[in-house]
């Protein structure tokens, strides 16, 4: 992730150099990871635009996994509950797409997503179960070490159910001050999760940007 100095996360209006993108990019190749996971929103841009066909087939589709390949050498993995993401692909590059739903999504989705070969993986019946997700993706896919990329509700929820095991943040030398704009950690309304965090190691790098990496205190 890289936030600004003041824990918000949307970069689109902060004008940063092309630079940020190589030093992310250079950073996260660091850790040698099997996947990375993103929620709807973000992964939106990635999953381009299709038309979802209605099905001539009445028979209803099982609520089972569906895993249309176990040999990529990375997963790109979106948290799409209700199913909005119109793959025009099942890959991003050279990375085999999984889509976690939940099971009130349509027939005429799984079968969207069956024809274009994404994967796709039940995390619950109304709600996602973060812990049980990265149980089938260790699994069926293999996938031991993940990189969670955002958004804000997304890495709440994570921490929220203690399934953050490092934080690794990019600190960009912006002060956004944005009222109500996204953070790094967006909890649900009220409290949130706060959790205590042991520093590893700092870092500055092109840009004036600041690496900061931590390990969660338990």
């Amino acid at each position: 992730m890289v936030p600004s100095v003041d824990g918000r996360i949307v970069v689109t209006r902060w004008k940063l150099p092309a630079s940020v993108t190589g030093e992310y990019e250079r950073t996260a190749a660091t850790f040698g990871a099997d996947a990375w996971m993103i929620g709807r929103i973000s992964m939106e841009p990635y999953a381009g635009k299709a038309r979802i066909p209605a099905r001539k087939d009445s028979r209803p589709i099982p609520r089972t996994d569906f895993i249309a390949r176990r040999d990529a050498e990375s997963y790109a993995i979106a948290l799409d509950p209700s199913g909005k993401l119109t793959w025009k692909s099942s890959s991003i590059d050279d990375e085999h797409v999984i889509a976690v739903l939940t099971e009130q999504v349509s027939d005429d989705y799984l079968a969207f997503l069956q024809s274009k070969g994404v994967s796709y993986l039940f995390g619950g019946k109304t709600d996602l179960n973060l812990k049980r997700v990265l149980g089938k993706l260790t699994k069926e896919f293999g996938i031991r070490k993940l990189l969670l990329e955002g958004g804000g509700k997304i890495n709440g929820s994570f921490l929220a159910a203690d399934l953050i095991d490092e934080l690794s943040v990019l600190v960009a030398p912006i002060a956004d001050g944005a009222v109500g704009a996204p953070s790094l950690f967006d909890a649900k309304e009220g409290k949130g999760p706060a959790r205590h965090l042991k520093l590893v190691s700092f870092e500055k790098r092109t840009g004036d940007l600041v690496w900061l990496r931590y390990t969660l205190k338990r």
